[in-house]
C-alpha cells in the first residue's frame, strides 16, 4: 500500500475520502483498518440514551451529510447508519475486523533525508500484515477510558464504572450515584440519572461554565490549548476538556432537577461510599466515572513517537519523529470537526510526501 488508515471514525473516514479524491487508488493505492465489525466507530458504543437531541456539535463528514433524524432516535443508531452510507457512497475500502497489534519500520527500511526515518511500515494485524509507505492513525481514544486511582476503591462493596460502560439511567434506579468528572459525559449522565436516583456530583476542580452561545472564536482558542501542549511533545487534552460547560438540553436538565451542587474530589473510597480529607463522608451505592479518556496509540511504541513529556510531538498531523506518520482525532484534532479538517490535512501531506517528484 501507499497509505495504510487505521480506524474507521470520523478521522479515518475523512482521511479515507481526501485521498481519494487526491488519486490514491481504493484497495491498493490505500486501505483503512477497522477494529468493529460494522461501521460507526465509537458511536456503536455509546449508551442507549444519548438521543440525537442531545448530541452537542456534531459535523458532517466531507462529501456527504448527515440526514434528518428523529430528536429522540438513538445516537448509536443513526450515526453509524451515516458512516455505513459514508462508507457505500464513496466507495472506501474498509476492512473489518481487523485489530492492528503494532506499527513498525520494516527491517530493510532506509533512512530517509537528513538522517529522518525512511523505507516502508510494517502493520502488523490479526489478519495478516501490510507495508506502507506511509500511514494515518486514527483510532480515537474510546478503548481507553481513564479511571483515576483512590485509595479504598478495592474495598467498595457497590458498583464501579466508567462512561464507556454507562447503559442510561435505569440501572440506578432508586439507587445513590456518585457521578465524577466535570465535562458534558459527567452532565448527561447527572440529567438522566437525577430523575431517578439520588445523586452527587464531584469533581477535581471546580466546574467552568459558559455563558452565553459557544462562538467560533472561543473554539478556535480551545483548540490552540490543545495543540500548543502537542507541539511540546506533552500528552493530548480532550479539546472539550478545556472548553468549559456550554448550555445544551442536558445541563438545563440537571440543573432543573438540582444536581449541579458540585462537591471536590473525595480522598478515599470506603466500603459503603467515599470520603474526604476533612471527615465528611457520604454513603453511595454505585460511582460513575465520567473522567475522559486516553489516545489509543500502544501499537504506534515500536516507531518510538514520545517526547520526554510523555506525549507525541505533531507538526501539524505530522508526528515530528517520523514524516510518514499521522495521526488524526488526536489532541487538536479529537472533535467531529476537528477530526473532519485533520482528515483533509493529512491526506494533502501525504500527497506531496509521496505523490510529489523528488527532488535531485
Amino acid at each position: 500500500m501507499d497509505v495504510v488508515v487505521v480506524g474507521a471514525g470520523q478521522a479515518g473516514l475523512s482521511a479515507a475520502y481526501h485521498l481519494l479524491r487526491r488519486g490514491f487508488a481504493p484497495g491498493d493505492g490505500f486501505v483503512v483498518l477497522d477494529a468493529d465489525d460494522a461501521p460507526g466507530g465509537a458511536w456503536r458504543h455509546r449508551s442507549p440514551s444519548l438521543t440525537m437531541a442531545a448530541v452537542h456539535g456534531f459535523h458532517n463528514l466531507p462529501g456527504l451529510p448527515l440526514p434528518p433524524s428523529a430528536p429522540d432516535r438513538p445516537a448509536r443508531e443513526a450515526v453509524p447508519e451515516y458512516f455505513a452510507a459514508y462508507e457505500r457512497t464513496h466507495g472506501l475500502p474498509v476492512l473489518r475486523p481487523v485489530r492492528v497489534r503494532a506499527v513498525r519500520p520494516e527491517p530493510d527500511g532506509t533512512a530517509g533525508p537528513g538522517g529522518r526515518p525512511g523505507g516502508r511500515l510494517l502493520v502488523e494485524t490479526d489478519a495478516g500484515a501490510w507495508s506502507a509507505r506511509a500511514l494515518v492513525n486514527a483510532t480515537g481514544t474510546w478503548t481507553r477510558p481513564f479511571v483515576p486511582y483512590v485509595p479504598g476503591a478495592e474495598l467498595f462493596r457497590g458498583r464501579l464504572l466508567h462512561y464507556a460502560e454507562y447503559r442510561g439511567p435505569e440501572d440506578f434506579r432508586g439507587l445513590r450515584v456518585a457521578v465524577v468528572g466535570g465535562g458534558a459525559s459527567a452532565v448527561q449522565v447527572l440529567a438522566e440519572t437525577a430523575a431517578v436516583a439520588e445523586t452527587l456530583w464531584v469533581t477535581r476542580r471546580p466546574p467552568v461554565f459558559r455563558d452565553g452561545p459557544f462562538t467560533p472564536e472561543a473554539g478556535r482558542a480551545a483548540v490552540a490549548l490543545v495543540e500548543q501542549r502537542v507541539r511540546e511533545g506533552l500528552p493530548a487534552r480532550s479539546v472539550v476538556g478545556v472548553t468549559g460547560l456550554t448550555d445544551s438540553p442536558a445541563l438545563r436538565r440537571a440543573r432543573e432537577l438540582g444536581a449541579l451542587e458540585r462537591q471536590p474530589m473525595f480522598d478515599r473510597m470506603t466500603a459503603t461510599g467515599v470520603a474526604w480529607a476533612d471527615g465528611r463522608t457520604a454513603d453511595v451505592d454505585a460511582v460513575v466515572w465520567a473522567t475522559g479518556f486516553r489516545p489509543a496509540v500502544g501499537h504506534l511504541a515500536p516507531l518510538g513517537l514520545r517526547e520526554p513529556g510523555g506525549g507525541i510531538r505533531l507538526e501539524g498531523t505530522r508526528a515530528a519523529a517520523d514524516p510518514r506518520v499521522h495521526l488524526v482525532g488526536y489532541g487538536p484534532s479529537a472533535s467531529t470537526v476537528g477530526a473532519t479538517r485533520a482528515g483533509r490535512a493529512a491526506a494533502r501531506e501525504l500527497h506531496g510526501l509521496l505523490r510529489a517528484p523528488v527532488a535531485v
